[in-house]
């Protein structure tokens, strides 16, 4: 299938990495579905040059109402990937006991249960070859958790690993990828990060092309598969 003819909806791309994968997908010549949650200006802006390549939508993946709304908005689309990139830090680097319970029960719900939940409401629009990808994070290894921190982040993105899983074994015909973007320059990666938004995206959206056939893989920027 020529990447012209392929479409992609990525959920959260108003800024950071969803607007930079927003922008990658284009440059592949790939149709966008993007979206935000309030504050569309970025993407507003990367339309112009986008002639009708991106579609924008508001839409909060914590809103029921309005995730229905988009579904049902988006009836006559076909998905050839499915991406759920909206996720929140929380007050990092606070131990969990330091977190307050309302506190970290929003950023387990952002980070892990609403992901699982949107995915769903989209799921039958996937094409027969479809990927579904979840913004996961090395921090979410639990095999590599060396030092501790971050974690009310840790637990919520190890949660969405573990979601992703049964999601895949509900839709077992598709390559379900758990993807860490590596340390990024945004507001969550902080100025010191290792890369620019645009390098991670690039590999990320590699990543992605490299694991196509069915099965539920955590994988690294690179491409390679990390461990649980």
């Amino acid at each position: 299938m020529p990447a012209s003819s392929q479409t992609v909806l990525l959920l959260g791309a108003s800024r950071g990495l969803g607007l930079g994968l927003a922008r990658e997908y284009l440059s592949r010549g790939w149709r966008v579905i993007a979206t935000a949650r309030s504050n569309a200006a970025k993407l507003e802006a990367l339309a112009k040059t986008a002639k009708d390549h991106l579609r924008i939508a508001r839409v909060d993946i914590a809103d029921a109402d309005g995730v229905a709304e988009l579904r049902a908005a988006l009836a006559d689309e076909k998905l050839d990937l499915l991406f759920v990139v909206a996720g929140i830090s929380g007050s990092v680097p606070k131990p969990l006991h330091a977190v307050s319970p309302d506190e970290a029960a929003r950023v387990f719900l952002v980070n892990a249960y609403f992901p699982i939940v949107a995915a769903e409401a989209f799921a039958d629009l996937l094409t027969p070859k479809a990927t579904v990808a979840f913004m996961s994070s090395r921090l979410g290894s639990i095999a590599e958790n060396d030092y501790g921190s971050w974690e009310t982040y840790r637990l919520s993105k190890a949660a969405l690993n573990m979601g992703a899983r049964s999601f895949f074994h509900r839709h077992s015909a598709h390559a379900v990828l758990s993807i860490a973007p590596g340390w990024v320059r945004t507001d969550m990666g902080g100025a010191q990060a290792a890369f620019d938004v645009e390098t991670s995206c690039r590999n990320v959206a590699n990543a992605i092309a490299k694991h196509t056939k069915p099965g539920h893989r955590f994988v690294n920027y690179d491409g390679a598969e990390l461990p649980w």
